[in-house]
């Protein structure tokens, strides 16, 4: 009988010794929940610069020193599309354009995991080559717009924060969607 009292005591102690409350482990830090704006555009064109495409109303528009270089900012994203013009004088200026471009990509590209190049031609006969690049790349988006002949306009999409390419990936897949949309709208101007 002492027996099974103590028994019963020793299996007590272990279920009062087993509801001790656990010991709290911090998570890891989890990503602000991204409020994604509603798709609208409206139309960049200005004296300066001979071309026009539409661009996100959430993009603010940042000149720079030298006419058409400028920059679309989407503040919400902490983001910028950078983009550049620059007219083709000669056959050798189209061909320097192109190889900078392929230049930068190469520099990007040693970091990347990936690289994808997409050549396109839009409605209003503008060619290009877009980039894209999975992994921890600088820049997950390029691309150059051309007529081979006279215009050459480069972007480029560039995040003011750390390569988190898993965080950044849903926002690089909202932007891309804009910058499909800047493509398929640009047109060179008379």
């Amino acid at each position: 009988m002492i027996r099974s009292e103590l028994v019963k005591w020793i299996i007590i102690c272990f279920l009062f010794a087993g509801c001790r409350e656990k010991e709290s482990i911090p998570r890891p830090r989890a990503y602000p929940r991204v409020e994604y704006p509603e798709k609208e555009y409206r139309e960049f064109s200005t004296a300066e610069c001979p071309f026009s495409f539409e661009y996100p109303v959430y993009a603010d528009t940042i000149n720079k020193k030298e006419a058409c270089w400028f920059d679309l900012e989407i503040k919400s994203f902490n983001a910028k599309i950078h983009c550049s013009y620059h007219p083709i004088s000669s056959r050798a200026d189209y061909e320097d354009f192109v190889k900078d471009a392929y230049d930068i990509a190469d520099r990007i590209n040693y970091r990347a995991n990936y690289m994808e190049e997409t050549p396109f031609k839009n409605d209003n006969a503008v060619g290009g080559i877009i980039l894209e690049w999975t992994g921890p790349a600088a820049s997950p988006i390029h691309f150059f717009l051309t007529d081979t002949t006279q215009h050459f306009f480069k972007a480029a999409l560039y995040f003011n924060a750390e390569v988190q390419p898993d965080s950044l990936a849903p926002i690089t897949e909202f932007i891309k969607k804009d910058i499909q949309h800047m493509i398929s709208t640009f047109r060179w101007e008379p």
